[in-house]
């Protein structure tokens, strides 16, 4: 990657081990579109805690109210009543973290703007490989940016002559579009819904109770509201949602194989939904029974580390014979973004979150079983705490394979630099996390929990094979039905 991109991954890598990415949500022919978004983003709230807004529309105009922090925090009551007072026939909601421009204000979605074509919004989950080339050509050409977001460069896509000269611009635009994207665009009469031909990030489309319809990055929004799941937004699909129904033409085929993003099951993704036709919980449960398989040990019990380790912990328990316990109490009021500066306030913020109950660990041999290690210092501190609570053993397990290597498709994963798995082995890791042993599960282990083919998911950041190159981004259009180029 170039040099600028990797300096700004290792900054963001210098706070946080990694980011959910993003949520999306559109609801349409609701008489309260607003608060049946807010209450999908609410629902979505582990994709995105950085910033969030809503964008709705009264039928000839959009309205929209952003802002950084919590969902409850940007949108007040009053905020609520006000977006409300303009409702007409739909709204879309975005919760985000960046995985392309910074974490400011600006950034947050959706955004709203004017061009040639009327109002749009946007909401993006994902991140676009090619966004900095098109980028450089709208400025060449004396564009100017907003923000500094890769979401802004498709909102100049489809205002520029070239795409709005096309019979269908939306389309025409998405084929310019390299890397992961799901998207939701509001207009004065309708919502556009789109997944990239690869279908990295899920995307799925829902039945209101009311009659109205629902599109969310997971069906845990649609449970929230009473939803009906209809079915998965398709690869290279877009969807129209109207007054007129569901409408749906495709703007490019689906990629052969596709590449469903495996750490949306892994860890990303709420353990109620069904994600890539595949419910998470069930799935973590398999994981974490192929890992005790794989890497048994002789223990007193099996300890989940809060919260995103406790599916694959009871998988491992349950497999294994073990009993399970939990000797780690997370403090629920502090959030996953718990940012500090340095090393040291970092390990004072994980003390904070995690409190170790000694009287369990004490003398004991404990299995710890967490989702994923990506930087390892986070996982160092969790593990000291552990130790001098006085647990005799830790037998550290991994519910996913080593991470070796960075995402460029919506996972804000470190430069490989700071991934502790890049050039490194088990026990050299073992060794600087503090553990007794440590096993990561398998490749093929994780596979073959999963429900659909083994090519058709994306493990670039454990195998670095990418489907797309991420070196080498393109900014032609891809033609029309024509078959995805695969990089590896």
């Amino acid at each position: 990657m170039n040099g600028s991109r990797e300096r700004a991954r290792a900054d963001a890598a210098a706070t946080y081990e990694k980011k959910e990415k993003c949520g999306v949500i559109a609801v349409w022919g609701d008489a309260d579109a607003v608060r049946k978004t807010y209450y999908a983003l609410y629902a979505q709230q582990h994709r995105g805690q950085e910033s969030a807004g809503i964008s709705v529309t009264d039928g000839k105009k959009l309205f929209c109210h952003t802002g950084m922090g919590l969902i409850p925090e940007v949108f007040t009551t009053d905020v609520l009543d006000d977006l409300s007072a303009h409702n007409g026939r739909g709204a879309i909601g975005h919760n985000r973290y960046s995985t392309a421009g910074g974490s400011m204000l600006c950034n947050a979605q959706p955004l709203l703007t004017a061009y040639v074509g009327g109002q749009v919004a946007l909401g993006h989950n994902g991140n676009l490989i090619n966004a900095e080339a098109l980028r450089l050509d709208f400025e060449r050409a004396g564009h100017l940016f907003q923000t500094t977001s890769d979401t802004e460069v498709i909102i100049h896509l489809l205002a520029s002559p070239q795409q709005q000269s096309q019979p269908d611009p939306i389309a025409a635009t998405l084929r310019r579009l390299q890397g992961a994207f799901s998207l939701v665009f509001l207009f004065p009469d309708r919502i556009e819904v789109a997944r990239d031909p690869w279908g990295w990030r899920p995307l799925v489309i829902g039945k209101l109770p009311s009659g109205g319809v629902i599109a969310a990055s997971e069906t845990v929004a649609l449970d929230v509201l009473g939803a009906t799941l209809i079915r998965e937004v398709e690869p290279g699909e877009i969807v129209t949602i109207s007054d007129r129904g569901i409408e749906s033409r495709r703007f490019a085929v689906t990629a052969q194989p596709p590449a469903h993003c495996v750490f949306e099951h892994v860890y990303f993704a709420n353990p109620a939904s069904t994600i890539f036709g595949q419910n998470v919980q069930m799935t973590r449960e398999a994981l974490g029974a192929r890992l005790a398989k794989e890497a048994p040990v002789l223990a007193d019990f099996v300890m989940p580390m809060p919260d995103s380790g406790r599916s694959a912990a009871a998988g491992y328990a349950q497999a294994s014979g073990l009993p399970y316990r939990e000797g780690i109490v997370p403090n629920r009021y502090v959030g996953r973004t718990f940012i500090k500066p340095s090393q040291a306030e970092r390990v004072a913020a994980v003390r904070l979150k995690l409190n170790v109950i000694a009287d369990i660990v004490r003398g004991k041999k404990v299995v710890v079983v967490d989702d994923s290690v990506v930087r390892g210092t986070t996982t160092k501190a969790k593990m000291d705490q552990i130790r001098q609570a006085g647990a005799k053993e830790i037998h550290l397990r991994i519910s996913c394979p080593p991470i070796r290597h960075p995402c460029y498709f919506g996972v804000d994963f470190a430069t490989r630099d700071q991934l502790i798995a890049h050039n490194r082995s088990v026990e050299d890791i073992a060794k600087f996390l503090g553990v007794d042993s440590l096993h990561y599960l398998s490749l093929e282990g994780l596979l073959g929990c999963m429900s659909r083919p083994a090519p058709s998911y994306c493990t670039a950041c454990y195998t670095g094979d990418y489907r797309l190159d991420p070196e080498k981004p393109e900014t032609g259009e891809i033609v029309e039905g024509e078959q995805m180029k695969i990089f590896g």
